[in-house]
């Protein structure tokens, strides 16, 4: 069957409902704001994808820039690879970050989708893997003792074998008597993460996490104690203690990527197929990753994430955090802590009547 010529492009902006809002420790996020990518092509085919722009302020843009940037692929052939190319020429002089790359991010993921469609494979399939299950930690929020240990039990009765949740909205003191809780509700055996998003001075970092270590909580990794653009601080950290540092969420496109991780940033790292540069950026950035001995979990995204996952070599958790499940016909669902790629294409397809009641207007 020939690819599918591009014949129409659009973009919709959603409040997506959430089970929990995001909480961070420097922000809270209620409602998912999201950008939903429909790609129509001559074959009657159409694939899907979206964003998540993190603030409202940006979902206008957002839907601008996909549908101007989508123009020019009209008429074109669905070869994601080929299609990112283009893309990524086109904005040599102004730079391939923020909401450019997310753009060209959505587009591409969308492009993926109707590939595989059009040849009835899940992505993973058309990548050359078998759709697998992927092994998944539970992404929480803020934590606050005498709220959230039911989020706690929950998580252990849906097989999640690793825990992560934010810290940093306190003191040291604070961090310690919230870890020392969540060590006594899920016991020694369950893998724990902590995220500070970025909240930290390097010095700062160095001196809690010698503590937890002091304190014997055996975390799997800290992640991102300090700003995600320095790289010096993230390195001064990493060799100051002995608990694995995780970054990566907040690295432009793959060319992004090689830079962190030629500057020993981190233990481990996590690529947002949004910031990376869609599935095509991935691929190249989880390859620089595996060069580098490094594992590779993912940000976000939870359907296109189980997808990439099965075919990276170095592949170690799926972070579950679902954004835009309740916009979708059939949500991605965790069965014994893991989550297994949909097919065709991302196995992704709209509710619309739940879509109809998030549109904003």
């Amino acid at each position: 069957m020939p690819s599918p010529k591009i014949t129409k492009i659009t973009a919709r902006p959603v409040l997506a409902p959430l089970k929990q809002p995001i909480t961070t420790a420097t922000v809270s996020i209620p409602k998912a704001p999201l950008v939903l990518v429909d790609i129509m092509t001559d074959k009657g085919i159409v694939g899907h994808s979206y964003v998540f722009t993190y603030t409202t302020v940006a979902l206008a843009p957002m839907v601008r820039l996909i549908e101007d940037i989508g123009s020019g692929l009209i008429g074109k052939s669905v070869h994601p690879v080929s299609r990112m190319a283009e893309m990524e020429q086109s904005f040599r002089l102004l730079g391939r970050q923020g909401l450019i790359a997310m753009a060209l991010a959505g587009l591409d993921m969308a492009l993926w989708d109707a590939l595989a469609k059009a040849q009835d494979f899940s992505v993973a399939q058309m990548l050359g893997a078998s759709p697998i299950p992927v092994p998944c930690y539970n992404s929480l929020g803020v934590f606050e003792i005498g709220r959230d240990e039911p989020l706690l039990a929950q998580s252990l009765a849906d097989g999640f074998k690793a825990i992560k949740v934010k810290v940093g909205v306190g003191s040291l003191a604070h961090d310690v008597e919230t870890l020392h809780a969540i060590r006594s509700e899920i016991g020694p055996e369950i893998r724990l993460m902590i995220d500070y998003n970025q909240s930290l001075t390097v010095p700062e970092a160095i001196r809690r996490i010698k503590r937890f270590e002091e304190e014997g909580f055996q975390l799997d990794w800290v992640e991102e104690p300090v700003t995600a653009e320095d790289f010096v601080g993230h390195n001064a950290v990493r060799f100051a203690v002995d608990t694995p540092i995780q970054t990566g969420e907040n690295w432009w496109m793959p060319d992004d990527a090689a830079r962190a991780i030629q500057a020993s940033v981190s233990d481990h790292a996590m690529l947002d197929i949004m910031k990376i540069g869609g599935i095509t950026g991935w691929q190249r950035a989880a390859s620089y990753a595996h060069a580098a001995s490094l594992p590779v979990s993912s940000h976000l995204f939870i359907e296109v994430s189980a997808h990439v996952l099965c075919v990276t070599p170095n592949a170690h958790l799926l972070e579950f955090l679902d954004v835009a499940g309740s916009l979708l016909e059939e949500p991605y669902l965790v069965e014994n802590g893991a989550l297994t790629p949909k097919g065709p294409g991302l196995g992704i397809s709209w509710d619309e009547s739940a879509v109809q009641r998030a549109v904003v207007q």
